[in-house]
C-alpha cells in the first residue's frame, strides 16, 4: 500500500527520523508490564518500536487511510488498531487487571491540549503518558511555579504526575515540516490519591485565576466567592496564578471553601 497522504485538517506531521522514534519509545521502559495505548500512530513510525518490546500495545488512529496502512503493514496487530477518536474512549477497557496503563504518542499539535485533559480524567488509570507535542506546550506542561509560561494544564496535571521535559525535536525531521519545534515529556504517576481539598472547586480555582492572570488572585477570585465575602490578609492573594505551587492551590481552594460556607 502507499504512504498515507498528512492531512492538515488533522494536524498530520509524520515523524520521519527513526532514532528519535526509538527515543521516545523507551521513554514507556520504566514500566515493561503494562498494556500500552498509542494514540494516532500514522503510519507506525513509532508503533514498530513499541511492538518490538513485546507489549500488549493498542493503537488508536481516527483516520481511515491511516488504519489501512496499519493494517496492511502490521499484521500483528489485527484486532488491536481501534478506528475512533481518543478524546471519545474510556481508557480504563485498556488497562491491566488492576487498571493500569501506559498513553505514548506523537500527539496532533491541534488537539495535544485536550488530550492531556482527558488523560486527567483517567488518572488512576494512566500510570505514564509520555509522547511528542510542541515544545510550546510541552514546556508549559512541565513549568514550575514560577515560569511566565505556567498555565492550567501544569497545575493540574502536576497535581497527580510527575513530569519531565526530556529532549526537544527538530522540525526537519517530519513530512511536512511543522512551523516550531517539538517537545518530549514524560508523566509518571505520583503517589497522591486524595487533594485534601474539593476536587471540582480546585480546577475551577485554577481554570478563574489563570483565565484573569494579570490580575491578582484576591481579584481574580471575586467572581467565586459571596457578594458580601471578606477576603482575609494572605500573602497567597497578592500572587498571580504562575507563582503558585500545586500545594498553594490547595490552600486557596481551602479558603475559597471557609468563604462559601
Amino acid at each position: 500500500m502507499e504512504k498515507v497522504r498528512p492531512k492538515k485538517a488533522l494536524g498530520q506531521h509524520f515523524l520521519t527520523d527513526e532514532s528519535v522514534a526509538a527515543r521516545i519509545a523507551a521513554t514507556i521502559d520504566c514500566c515493561p508490564m503494562l498494556p500500552v495505548v498509542e494514540v494516532g500512530p500514522g503510519m507506525g513510525m513509532l508503533t514498530k518500536y513499541l511492538i518490538d518490546a513485546q507489549r500488549v500495545l493498542s493503537v488508536i488512529e481516527v483516520d481511515t487511510e491511516s488504519v489501512d496502512y496499519l493494517n496492511a503493514n502490521f499484521p500483528s496487530l489485527h484486532g488491536r488498531i481501534v478506528e475512533g477518536d481518543f478524546l471519545q474512549l474510556d481508557l480504563s477497557r485498556f488497562a491491566d487487571a488492576d487498571g493500569h496503563l501506559c498513553v505514548i504518542g506523537n500527539y496532533p499539535y491541534n488537539i495535544s491540549s485536550q488530550i492531556f485533559f482527558h488523560i486527567l480524567d483517567y488518572k488512576d488509570n494512566v500510570t505514564l503518558c509520555s509522547g511528542m507535542l510542541q515544545r510550546e506546550v510541552a514546556e508549559r506542561i512541565a513549568a514550575p511555579e514560577g515560569s511566565r509560561t505556567r498555565g492550567i494544564l501544569s497545575v493540574l496535571l502536576q497535581a497527580w504526575y510527575d513530569i519531565e521535559y526530556l529532549f526537544t525535536v527538530s522540525e526537519s525531521v517530519f513530512n511536512p515540516p511543522p512551523k516550531v519545534k517539538s517537545g518530549v515529556i514524560r508523566l509518571k504517576r505520583n503517589d497522591v490519591t486524595n487533594l485534601g481539598c474539593d476536587e471540582r472547586l480546585f480546577k475551577t480555582v485554577v481554570k478563574t485565576t489563570f483565565g484573569q492572570r494579570r490580575k491578582t488572585i484576591r481579584n481574580s477570585l471575586r467572581p467565586l466567592l459571596p457578594p458580601n465575602a471578606s477576603l482575609p490578609d494572605n500573602k497567597l492573594l497578592a500572587l498571580r496564578p504562575e507563582q503558585l505551587s500545586v500545594d498553594q492551590f490547595i490552600q486557596l481552594t481551602n479558603l475559597v471553601t471557609s468563604l462559601r460556607q
